[in-house]
């Protein structure tokens, strides 16, 4: 009977759970429907500001904005982006695993010198990072309770202001691109200098613009708005990401919940039957003493 109750208690608890995740699967896929709509609606308007610019810069000099000038190597900021709470499969450690491999393949001695900075977006990156003693600048974490262009173009702002005051001379961000519920695509880009292939392509045709003011007046401003942009798309892309991952996971954790209360009620059964197959049989053998007494 102890058995029984024992596996009867394992069964309440594993049905409970079961409900628990359909109902966390239920609100992640409202809300990455709500972040999809967001990356989705931003898109076209990145896509178009980064043609806008190809094109207006193709004729100027690399060194058009400060933000394009190319330094020597000696102090590096990685922006890790990742979300503030788990339950989302490996989304999390995805990330951070691939920044690892980035700072052991590329900054280990930057690292070593103590040149290497990172700026988390989530708290998951943000504890990561600090118990291993790296060297984190600010705390970020908040950004998520209201995600909009203005909270994260600040974050930008000062990572803009720290390159120009020659604070880092390379920055990249690793996030999570959406493509869709069930797949992330991990990304790792360069933020700053801005790379040559987002200022200039030579297959995209030049596109004569009557301008005013001067070209390189305009290039200058939409740089810095460029670099927003790219930041602000990457959180977005990522929070998506979360929801999708998170919702792919309390699927399967939901299935798995099933086919464990399947086998739970067999083992209940199981055990049901044998604790009634050993009250027959003493029942049995207590009528047999009885009559042969």
């Amino acid at each position: 009977m102890a058995n029984l109750k024992e596996v009867r208690n394992r069964i309440k608890s594993v049905s409970s759970t079961q409900q628990i995740t359909k109902a966390m699967k239920m609100v992640s896929a409202a809300k990455l429907k709500r972040a999809t709509n967001a990356v989705i609606q931003l898109r076209p308007y990145a896509n178009k500001l980064k043609e806008i610019l190809c094109n207006l810069s193709s004729t100027l000099e690399d060194n058009v904005s400060v933000f394009t000038q190319k330094r020597k190597v000696k102090n590096v900021l990685l922006v890790v982006i990742t979300s503030n709470r788990g339950l989302a499969g490996a989304f999390n450690m995805n990330v951070i695993k691939t920044t690892n491999n980035l700072i052991s393949s590329s900054y280990s001695k930057l690292h070593q010198k103590g040149n290497l900075h990172i700026v988390a977006i989530g708290k998951k990156a943000q504890d990561f990072y600090e118990k291993r003693q790296y060297k984190v600048v600010g705390n970020n974490n908040e950004v998520y309770a209201d995600l909009t262009f203005e909270n994260v173009a600040h974050i930008t702002q000062s990572i803009m202001d720290a390159f120009v005051a020659c604070s880092y001379d390379k920055v990249e961000i690793i996030y999570n691109q959406f493509k869709n519920a069930a797949m992330q695509v991990l990304v790792t880009e360069q933020l700053l200098p801005v790379p040559k292939s987002a200022q200039s392509d030579k297959k995209t045709s030049t596109i004569d613009y009557i301008l005013e003011p001067s070209q390189a007046e305009i290039v200058e401003q939409l740089i810095p708005k460029n670099i927003k942009l790219q930041l602000y798309k990457a959180v977005l892309d990522s929070h998506a990401s979360e929801h999708g991952a998170r919702m792919t996971a309390m699927d399967k954790a939901t299935d798995n919940a099933g086919e464990l209360l399947k086998a739970l009620k067999l083992s209940y059964n199981q055990a049901r039957q044998a604790a009634i197959t050993t009250e027959l049989t003493e029942i049995v053998s207590g009528a047999a003493a009885l009559s042969n007494g």
